[in-house]
């Protein structure tokens, strides 16, 4: 991916950082804002601002309500000689809250109700255990959201259940927000959820459950321990039942105290679009004015890098309803003369809202102290965060020459190649091996036969020049191509710049007859050095083994070179819920959408284990060395003296195949550990490959590159030719606390084509030496999709 257009990182230019967007939110407002009091809190720094979609009107209209309901169950059960009205008739109707009316609501269809964020209101209680409580909670939120969705509102946000230990609550909870998208179905629905449960972080106003409910004793305040994640539990419960709707959205409340990395890092897997950080979070530094700790700026400059770059929201940080309100009466005129206007702006007791909220303007300062975008954050690959492609099949299809344009931009791959060949040849020279040029008329010739296989557009070609000319070192240039139509791009390109110095040859590589020695053309010869770029995010899934397994016996043995020399795969269970969401909702035009390993580059993911002795985060799966000795295919057209082609098809390796591919099967069992619990949706796949390793004994270090995470910037820093592959789960597999999750993948082949299994179980320990298997997923396979050989 070509990184063009990327701003200098030194400029102080704000587009080469994350833009905030910032709002304001104040907990006591009660009415929406005049469209004079909106222009006023914009011109005190602000982007956008809530408004509460009902008023006190209708806050006291449902108080009556349940009040008049109670008072007549009490009624009721006094004529029936029923000492608690708890025990009434179940049959009997419950409250039914009546339409809105011009009354309750202020919120009305103007022009910028677009730049209005509607807030529902924060006194209902979805997961009151009281069903009348918890019925005219869902009634009250399902009337505002269709009001909002009706005056044209884009987003709705809802207080977000205040406890998770209750099961049922969180699910009823869960169901309504499930209606309320269906009522409101042109609008996205936000819940606002804490980070964790810190204390004093919670709504402060009263719900129907505190106004009539039991009082609360002393107990109901003593200190507990904090669970970290029982606020995701509760969230993760809320999804799920919504099927992880593209509409449901996320708004996390950030606390005083940052939690460990390993939530964070939760969260930022998650659907965020809101930011929310109260007046409690600031701190006032030496100036006194407000600042924010040195943890929570790294916390915020992190969820700033996602590609939907979440919005920040500041809660009662003024301007105030007093603020505006005075402001109001300053300016009563609606058309103002220009001196009265004049005036009010230049009074010296005017609000502080006319000024830079002072908020705002620590935000904006933070906002230009983020870290400026990285190559690796340029506008080209940001746009290609968490988006899925389905695998190229080189083998199948001719590739375009804007794909090609595409894995040539990136210098860091070529380099490495070039230094890997360089560093060969070298070699070959120091350790005196043979050429295989070589001919009982001339033996001691010193010209190096070297070819490229799957040339493409030539970047490899380009390279093995530069390193002959590098090095001083004579050879005899081949570039193997099938493309026909990049075929005529090498001819073109042979002529124009490699001065005809390369002989380009159409064919499939398994099927090329070889070298022919130059003047002496009836001589096949053997290749000195094989150089391809086959590999793919998993390293072996676009065929690169079947691929050599073809062309590996032109290779000169015992001296012959492979470039690369080895490659291995490498696996990471991943919570993306952005991903499943995606893969979801394509599953109706794509029945194998959850059985295709998708090309990604992965971002707004959750890695959830953790490293610990003998169990890595990011672990190998398997391994594959060129050149081999020999493979099936030779053995058996050696043994029974027939090509392959003409084998009996049996089920002694694959139900199907003769077994001539059988040595390029796979199969991996790894177990991965995980302290807190949490969710997968799949398994991230990478690649390490070892492009060449020294024969010279003299300790050096091996030419690699690597797109694990862990390993990228040590052996092939800012390299983008390769994204991770995802391999995802049909359903998201909940897994406990102290868990190993067990990953089983196998690399599986009929001789025509290659695909992929895969299947993750859940195990915890119960006791010191015993475990119990609590989930597990079915087995996945992409033999669908496979890869055709």
């Amino acid at each position: 991916m070509a990184s063009g257009g990327r701003l200098n990182p030194e400029s102080d230019n704000f587009e080469n950082r994350p833009t905030f967007y910032i709002g304001q939110h104040d907990s006591n407002r009660f009415e929406p804002l005049t469209e004079e009091q909106y222009n006023q809190v914009l011109n005190s720094g602000f982007r956008f601002v809530t408004a509460p979609i009902t008023n006190e009107h209708f806050f006291k209209r449902v108080v009556d309500l349940h009040r008049e309901y109670l008072q007549e169950r009490e009624q009721w059960a006094r004529e029936h000689g029923i000492s608690d009205s708890q025990s009434t008739n179940p049959s009997l109707p419950g409250p039914v809250v009546p339409t809105l009316t011009d009354k309750d609501t202020s919120l009305g269809p103007c022009h910028y109700i677009g730049s209005l964020v509607c807030y529902s209101s924060p006194w209902i209680d979805l997961c009151s255990a009281d069903p009348h409580i918890s019925s005219i909670s869902r009634q009250v939120l399902n009337l505002e959201a269709a009001y909002a969705n009706f005056c044209g509102a884009r987003t709705i946000v809802v207080p977000g259940p205040r406890q998770d230990e209750s099961g049922r609550g969180i699910a009823q909870y869960a169901r309504a927000i499930k209606e309320v998208m269906q009522v409101a179905s042109r609008t996205n629905i936000v819940v606002h959820m804490p980070m964790y449960r810190e204390p004093g972080l919670e709504e402060n106003l009263e719900t129907l459950s505190d106004i009539f409910g039991p009082e609360k004793g002393p107990e109901a305040n003593a200190k507990k321990e904090i669970d970290l994640f029982s606020a995701w539990d509760s969230w993760n419960a809320i999804r799920s039942v919504c099927n992880y709707s593209m509409r449901l959205l996320l708004a996390l409340r950030i606390p005083r105290r940052v939690p460990e990395k390993s939530l964070q890092e939760r969260w930022f897997a998650e659907p965020l679009h809101f930011l929310t950080i109260g007046q409690a979070i600031f701190q006032l530094n030496r100036a006194g004015h407000p600042s924010l700790s040195r943890h929570h700026q790294d916390m915020i400059n992190r969820y700033m890098r996602l590609r939907n770059v979440p919005w920040l929201v500041l809660c009662d940080v003024g301007p105030s309803p007093e603020e505006l309100a005075a402001l109001s009466d300053k300016l009563t005129s609606e058309f103002p003369t220009l001196a009265e206007a004049s005036q009010a702006l230049g009074d010296s007791r005017r609000p502080q809202s006319l000024a830079l909220n002072a908020h705002v303007g620590y935000m904006r300062y933070l906002e230009r102290q983020q870290p400026p975008f990285s190559a690796m954050e340029s506008p080209a690959l940001t746009s290609f965060q968490d988006w899925l492609q389905p695998p190229l099949q080189p083998l199948a299809d001719n590739l375009e020459s804007a794909t090609y344009e595409v894995f040539e931009g990136d210098p860091v791959k070529y380099d490495q190649y070039e230094k890997a060949i360089t560093e060969a040849m070298t070699e070959w020279r120091e350790l005196k091996k043979p050429t295989s040029s070589a001919t009982p008329e001339n033996p001691s010739n010193p010209e190096l036969i070297v070819t490229v296989a799957g040339a493409g557009r030539g970047p490899l070609v380009t390279r093995v020049l530069r390193a002959a000319e590098r090095t001083g070192t004579p050879i005899q240039l081949w570039a193997v191509e099938k493309n026909q139509d990049a075929y005529v791009y090498l001819l073109r390109k042979n002529q124009t710049e490699w001065a005809n110095q390369v002989t380009v040859v159409k064919t499939d590589m398994r099927g090329w007859e070889g070298p022919r020695l130059r003047g002496r053309e009836d001589i096949i010869a053997k290749v000195d050095i094989l150089v391809t770029e086959l590999l793919g995010s998993f390293g072996d899934n676009e065929l690169s083994p079947e691929c050599l397994d073809g062309i590996q016996h032109h290779i000169a043995r015992p001296h012959g070179i492979s470039i690369p020399h080895s490659y291995t795969a490498h696996l990471s269970p991943i919570s993306t819920p952005r991903l499943f969401a995606d893969i979801s909702s394509r599953v109706v035009g794509d029945p194998n959408a959850f059985e295709t390993p998708w090309v990604v580059r992965l971002f707004a993911i959750d890695y959830v284990s953790q490293n610990v002795p003998g169990h890595p985060r990011f672990q190998q799966a398997w391994e594959f060395v060129h050149p081999v000795e020999i493979n099936r295919a030779d053995d058996f057209a050696a043994k029974h003296g027939k090509a392959v082609r003409y084998a009996t098809a049996g089920v002694g390796s694959m139900s199907g195949s003769s077994g001539t591919n059988e040595h390029n099967a796979r199969h991996c069992h790894l177990t991965f550990v995980c302290p807190t619990r949490g969710v997968i949706h799949g398994l991230a796949g990478f690649f390490e490959s070892v492009l060449y390793s020294s024969q010279t004994g003299a300790g050096k270090e091996p030419v690699e590159i690597s797109i694990l995470p862990n390993q990228i910037d040590r052996k092939s820093k800012d390299m983008i030719s390769w994204f991770p592959i995802f391999f995802p789960l049909k359903k998201p597999l909940y897994f406990p606390q102290d868990t190993e999750l067990e990953v089983s993948m196998w690399r599986q082949t009929d001789d025509t084509r290659v695909w992929y299994e895969w299947l993750v179980e859940v195990y915890a320990w119960v006791e010191p030496n015993t475990r119990i298997k609590v989930g597990a997923s079915e087995l996945h396979s992409s033999r669908k999709v496979a890869c055709l050989m």
